[in-house]
């Protein structure tokens, strides 16, 4: 299998099979893959019509994505794990497919590979979540409400020359005072790897299909948001970031973004990472669904 490194360039052939099935994952759009560059050496090759994504760092090689095409058949998952074994000789256990859908598992356990569980993501109500009426978002309304009442703000569009050093800035601070509460080494990873993503998002923003918004309090940026169109029924949010300080602007800049998404029948609000903080966070927006994502590994046996 040819190997080439992920570029802009390649966005039409990322879409020709990321949009060949209806997906409620995040991880199905090009934007999502792309940003991990910030992270991964990111490379792609094509095997029996299959669209194959590597993801390479200093630990190892993984599949971001199952092969995408018609069928996944024994060759090509074969072939992808060909490709892994290559660079991690010292460790196979590191060769596996993440961000496989639930209607795909069959087919690898018919194949005969182990299946584990990743934290889903959380699927809301577009309409819901721009409205926030009724008791059960009453709690999100009276922050909403809150905001709105106390301070001088402005709700804006995302403009690069104006904003990139201030988001830059804003999620520096507000991952500070994440840190500072918490001892979670998966969580102060996380906040560093989101970091390296953000920046490769705004370093590509105006190439990349991503729709942002921030809000200024007294002429000053508190907050951002950023997020892209997944499919005609569903758009993601990827970022939310706001000053701490400001009670409510949190559910404010999130409410104020999905009204502005009344086209999407649905939100997907992506994963808690297994953190029950978050967690609980996501499932205060009362969810409709959680999309499942799983892990495939190889048996023992066949390691």
């Amino acid at each position: 299998m040819k190997l080439n490194k992920l570029s802009l360039r390649d966005r039409g052939i990322f879409e020709k099979y990321l949009r060949a099935a209806s997906r409620e994952l995040s991880v199905y759009a090009f934007e999502n893959i792309f940003i991990w560059k910030g992270l991964f050496d990111i490379s792609w090759g094509i095997v029996e019509n299959n669209l194959c994504v590597f993801f390479k760092d200093r630990l190892g090689c993984f599949l971001y994505l199952p092969p995408l095409g018609k069928k996944v058949n024994a060759r090509n998952v074969k072939a992808a794990f060909e490709v892994m074994d290559k660079f991690n000789r010292a460790n196979y256990e590191i060769s596996r497919i993440e961000n496989v859908e639930e209607k795909k598992i069959g087919q690898f356990r018919r194949l005969g590979y182990e299946i584990s569980a990743k934290p889903p993501e959380y699927i809301c109500v577009g309409d819901e979540l721009s409205r926030l009426k009724g008791d059960k978002f009453r709690h999100k309304r009276a922050s909403c409400n809150y905001f709105v009442k106390h301070y001088a703000f402005e709700y804006r569009l995302f403009s690069l020359r104006k904003h990139k050093e201030e988001c830059l800035k804003l999620y520096r601070r507000w991952a500070k005072e994440r840190r500072l509460h918490s001892n979670d080494s998966l969580y102060q990873g996380m906040l560093k790897d989101s970091s390296a993503c953000l920046k490769k998002l705004l370093d590509n923003y105006q190439k990349l299909k991503i729709i942002g918004r921030v809000v200024a309090v007294n002429k000053k940026l508190k907050g951002f948001t950023f997020g892209f169109r997944l499919n005609k029924d569903i758009f993601c949010i990827l970022y939310e970031i706001t000053d701490l300080r400001f009670k409510g602007l949190a559910q404010f800049i999130f409410r104020e973004f999905c009204c502005e998404l009344k086209g999407y029948k649905y939100i997907n609000i992506m994963d808690d990472s297994g953190l029950e903080n978050l967690r609980k966070v996501k499932l205060s927006y009362r969810p409709v669904r959680l999309a499942p994502a799983y892990i495939v590994k190889r048996k023992n046996e066949y390691r």
